[in-house]
């Protein structure tokens, strides 16, 4: 920051260069690329420009108070938190058409759109629920429930199929999810294919307990089929979770054996964010920022001989300090 400006600067490694300087009045809290767009949220706006020299504004939307930069960015649209608290908005690049999905009556803590652009997952800050909506009407496809009591969600992410949901929170859990899709006989073979050919057994994990795995999607069974049943006995629930580190022992700092975090400059309070997700493939991905001195960790899918599908961790390994 200089003289009360914020610049945002993208770099080009290969040819070893700032290729764009923007400059804002207030913090940036996000930003996100394509080959043609560029997304910067900010509190309460985000702001969309074409990747070009100079950069070029497209267009403005105002927002309601976003500390966690949420906003994503796709081939054709874009989508962000709405003016009143719980709303997403979703624009369309080409028309700038806007649509409002209210999608919770809470603020949004995390939101993630699948790499086709047809699916939209958003968390509310209660984190009980990931609920997924369509892109094209809008419309609430299903839900998913995390678990039962109240969670901060750190991160939502959609495998490169756009069949499966990662999910973190600081319940220390990375849940995976089933995606449901309105062309169920297109998104079973792909499922199929994708469990079939992952390369990993549990003799790859980390861990003898680094597994976990479920064979209903619904948790209860047949208590979620009598009709007047509370909601959450017939809800959507993972197929598998495993644990993940979101913080060091908490008695390290009474007893004198903690070693102080690394700060990371232009983060606010220069800690790493927790439970970052990425999908590698459609079997493998990577949770970030999971950890004290900052670490990623990788994990694998794969299917037991059981039938049953699992998710645990292969390694680790810490970039920041240590």
């Amino acid at each position: 920051m200089a003289d009360g400006a914020v610049k945002l600067i993208i770099w080009d490694d290969a040819k070893q260069l700032a290729v764009v300087n923007l400059e804002f009045r207030s913090q940036v809290f996000q930003a996100r690329l394509s080959r043609s767009q560029i997304l910067v949220a900010l509190l309460n706006s985000v702001s969309l420009y074409a990747f070009s020299s100079p950069p070029k504004k497209v267009s403005s939307f105002e927002t309601a108070d976003n500390p966690a930069g949420l906003c994503c960015l796709g081939s054709k649209i874009v989508a962000f938190p709405g003016r009143t608290p719980g709303q997403v908005q979703i624009v369309e690049i080409g028309t700038g058409n806007v649509s409002i999905i209210p999608a919770h009556g809470s603020p949004l803590k995390a939101m993630t759109l699948s790499p086709n652009g047809e699916i939209l997952a958003t968390a509310s800050e209660t984190g009980t629920l990931i609920r997924l909506f369509s892109t094209t009407n809008c419309a609430r496809i299903s839900e998913l429930r995390r678990g039962v009591d109240p969670a901060a969600i750190f991160s939502l992410a959609i495998s490169p199929s756009n069949t499966l949901l990662a999910v973190t929170s600081d319940k220390a859990t990375l849940h995976i999810f089933d995606l449901p899709h309105s062309n169920r006989h297109n998104s079973a073979i792909a499922s199929r294919a994708i469990r079939s050919s992952s390369p990993y057994s549990t003799s790859s994990l980390d861990g003898p307990n680094s597994a976990t795995a479920s064979t209903n999607r619904t948790k209860w069974g047949i208590l979620g089929s009598i009709p007047l049943m509370p909601r959450l006995f017939s809800d959507a629930y993972s197929f598998a979770s495993t644990p993940i580190a979101i913080d060091d022992d908490p008695h390290a700092a009474l007893r004198g054996t903690a070693k102080p975090p690394v700060p990371i400059p232009g983060i606010p309070g220069g800690k790493a964010r927790k439970g970052v997700l990425g999908w590698l493939d459609d079997w493998t991905l990577v949770v970030v920022g999971a950890g004290r001195d900052g670490r990623w960790e990788k994990f694998v899918l794969g299917r037991g001989e059981d039938g049953r599908r699992w998710v645990g961790r292969q390694g680790w390994k810490r970039y920041l300090g240590g």
